[in-house]
């Protein structure tokens, strides 16, 4: 078998998103799921990327690495005799035989196991990271700009990523992935849903994630899914059903080893729940973890991407959403002016709706000229977010000042109904 070449490992590596460090890790994580006794050094793996010819894998390597690459072996620049050209492993955490065989020659994968007579693009790490990649991208558009142009975009990557499940060929682990991918978007698309007003679509979105979560044995997607079903079922007036989703997303947890982040998240969301009903002792104990898993936020070696806006900024929120829940607007006026000006750059969407949230606020305060300049800085800063939640707040503290007759707040309700001119809300 000729050699592809020097290099093509190292370009693998690179476009499936890992450092040599990281590819290590991974390599002993796949090895683990495979239940293969096989490891890599950096040392190892940097002879395999730049050595003429580069050294063979032993049988376990072999099999991890075109597990992870969706690849054979030799298509990685090695060059591999007729006798290891061809590999039958065991596969799963079931412990199920699965046949995985390459097609020498050919190039092109065939996992009859999984995909019996199909003959699609080959999907493969590099394909994974590429979608990974715009799925990252939807939290930065949504955060700046709002759920409207986030979900025409995941919409698309939506359909990008079932028809790679649909119709291309690809590894158990490949296939997983994409899984994982779908998940993921699904729960992103129930905060689109959510952000819209749409509950129902939201809740459809939300119950596809948790499913194939739990169908690829995810712990965290399932997280993900549920955290965000909590505020769908609060806005659907379920809240029995959000006080099980908490329930089940601390035993989740407990399982994934999640670290103080996505327990501060969860916390926030029991807070939720408890403020909902109008218990003041539940939202106060839900709160109280918050902040002990948020002083140890240090800890966390890595953060989903779902759960990394759940920070100080959040659980002011949350205490000034329980002391609105109280009637004591003016106990709730500190935590929600330190939310405003504790968000960091890039959360546009929700720094307006924190301040639209301010103004309301002081309205219930009496202090009508204040509230007036939060929302003016709302329109001054979010021309460019399309949020129909926002539309909503904005709309309703419209509504609120038009019974207060002075220059002020005529020009305030002027400057709303021309920035929400058009917007059905």
């Amino acid at each position: 078998m000729a050699v592809k070449g020097v290099g093509s490992l190292a370009r693998l590596r690179k476009e499936a998103g890992y450092t040599q460090a990281t590819f290590v890790a991974a390599f002993l994580r796949e090895a683990a799921h495979l239940g293969l006794d096989a490891s890599v050094s950096e040392r190892q793996l940097r002879r395999w990327e730049n050595e003429e010819p580069p050294p063979l894998p032993h049988p376990g390597q072999q099999a991890v690495l075109e597990t992870m690459f969706g690849l054979p072996l030799a298509e990685m620049g090695f060059d591999v005799p007729d006798h290891r050209s061809m590999t039958t492993e065991l596969i799963g955490d079931d412990g199920e035989v699965k046949r995985r065989a390459f097609v020498r020659g050919t190039g092109a994968i065939a996992p009859a196991a999984m995909l019996p007579h199909q003959h699609g693009s080959r999907i493969g790490a590099s394909e994974v990271a590429a979608l990974r990649a715009r799925l990252a991208d939807l939290y930065t558009v949504d955060h700046s700009s709002g759920g409207i142009p986030a979900k025409a975009r995941a919409q698309q990557l939506g359909q990008k990523i079932t028809g790679a499940l649909s119709s291309g060929v690809y590894t158990s682990k490949v296939g997983r992935d994409l899984q994982a991918l779908l998940s993921e978007l699904r729960s992103n698309q129930a905060w689109y849903g959510y952000d819209g007003g749409t509950i129902d679509e939201a809740r459809v979105a939300s119950l596809e994630s948790l499913t194939t979560a739990q169908l690829i044995g995810d712990h965290l997607l399932q997280l993900s899914a549920l955290e965000t079903l909590v505020l769908i079922d609060l806005k659907a007036d379920r809240a029995w059903e959000a006080t099980s989703a908490v329930e089940t997303a601390y035993g989740l947890a407990k399982r994934a080893g999640a670290g103080p982040t996505v327990h501060l998240l969860i916390a926030l969301r029991e807070a939720n729940v408890a403020t909902h009903l109008g218990d003041g002792t539940g939202a106060r104990r839900a709160l109280s973890r918050a902040l002990s898993f948020q002083s140890r936020a240090d800890e966390d070696a890595e953060v989903p991407h779902w759960a990394q806006f759940a920070g100080p900024v959040e659980v002011d929120y949350a205490t000034a959403a329980y002391y609105t829940r109280l009637g004591q607007p003016a106990l709730a006026v500190p935590f929600l002016r330190s939310a405003v000006t504790s968000l960091g750059g890039g959360y546009t969407r929700n720094t307006a709706w924190y301040r639209a949230r301010l103004a309301q606020t002081l309205l219930d305060t009496n202090e009508v000229e204040e509230a007036c300049h939060e929302v003016s800085g709302v329109l001054d800063a979010c021309q460019g977010v399309s949020s129909v939640r926002l539309h909503g707040r904005l709309r309703a503290f419209q509504k609120r000042i038009t019974v207060i007759d002075t220059a002020l707040t005529r020009t305030t309700s002027d400057r709303i109904h021309e920035a929400i001119r058009g917007v059905d809300v």
